[in-house]
């Protein structure tokens, strides 16, 4: 049967990957939503399987005129909390009045379910809109967790890797899960899981699940560079240091959002496996931190998530 899916945000770094995946399949029809469709590189705009539409997050009957007819929205948006609680609702509430069956919140994450409203503060919309669909009879809300994507974990963000020195520095003892999945396979898995009409709720999927000490073991199998291990404290250390920074200059969000992220990717709290749901789509192969490492030489490892494309 066709597959009328609607992309909100289709411009995006992961809508495009998305987009790619989903065109890979003949029985797919895509609405883009936007606020510049020019910007939607060629290769998603030509092709005769996508109608593009133009509007804000907050122009209802825009809104109203891109969701006509999908059976699915995947929800692509990033940005502030206005957009990502107040422009989602707007989305879900079109979904509910014309009887879109599912919404695909713009998760993507950690397990955020298992936290609580302040927690991992970037995450709160997450929780917000979840919510909010739990409050909705006629469309159904749709969750894909994958961990962290790899790209920026790996990128100066983090500051985890430094690939001048073949360092990889970490909070803990380093024995503690790091879970990933790339932005290109969570995109296929979020495709399938988009094709899939009987999928809905919360769904996992891991490309890779591995120690710090694992990861680095992979580094030096990859490349043939011997590396080094630089322990910068132990978790009790990190809470203490991250909520300082926030406390000393809130405004200064880059200063510390990385440490909050850490903090709650392995601290055992937000852990999306071991049990996940990548055998329901065996279409779909995980890539591993081992399979991530060899998509990228080492230069252009660090920089990965900036010069991806769909």
């Amino acid at each position: 049967m066709p597959i009328t899916i609607g992309i909100a945000g289709i411009t995006g770094k992961f809508a495009r990957c998305v987009s790619a995946q989903l065109l890979k399949q003949s029985d797919v029809a895509i609405r883009g939503y936007c606020r510049d469709p020019s910007k939607v590189p060629a290769s998603i705009s030509s092709s005769d399987q996508v109608t593009l539409f133009k509007g804000d997050a907050f122009d209802a009957d825009a809104i109203r005129n891109f969701a006509q007819g999908c059976d699915v929205i995947i929800c692509c948006y990033l940005g502030d909390d206005k957009l990502m609680v107040g422009g989602q609702k707007a989305l879900i509430d079109v979904c509910e009045d014309l009887g879109v069956a599912r919404y695909i919140a713009s998760d993507w994450a950690l397990d955020y379910t298992k936290l609580k409203l302040g927690d991992l503060f970037p995450k709160d919309p997450m929780i917000h809109v979840r919510a909010y669909l739990g409050t909705k009879e006629k469309v159904q809300g749709v969750h894909v967790l994958i961990g962290g994507f790899m790209e920026p974990v790996l990128s100066p963000f983090f500051s985890i890797l430094n690939t001048q020195t073949n360092t990889f520095r970490f909070w803990g003892e380093g024995d503690e899960p790091m879970e990933g999945t790339t932005y290109n396979n969570a995109a296929e898995f979020t495709a399938a899981v988009a094709r899939d009409t009987n999928a809905t709720g919360i769904i996992r999927f891991l490309g890779g699940r591995a120690t710090i000490r694992e990861i680095a073991e992979t580094y030096e199998k990859v490349y043939g560079i011997k590396t080094s291990l630089e322990r910068l404290g132990s978790l009790d250390e990190l809470y203490r240091i991250m909520h300082e920074k926030r406390a000393q200059n809130p405004a200064d969000f880059y200063s510390y959002m990385s440490l909050f992220f850490y903090y709650y990717w392995i601290n055992g709290q937000t852990f999306v496996g071991p049990d996940v749901d990548n055998a329901k789509y065996p279409e779909v192969k995980p890539v591993s931190w081992e399979d991530y490492m060899r998509q990228w030489s080492l230069e252009q490892l660090p920089t990965s998530y900036f010069t991806l494309n769909a």
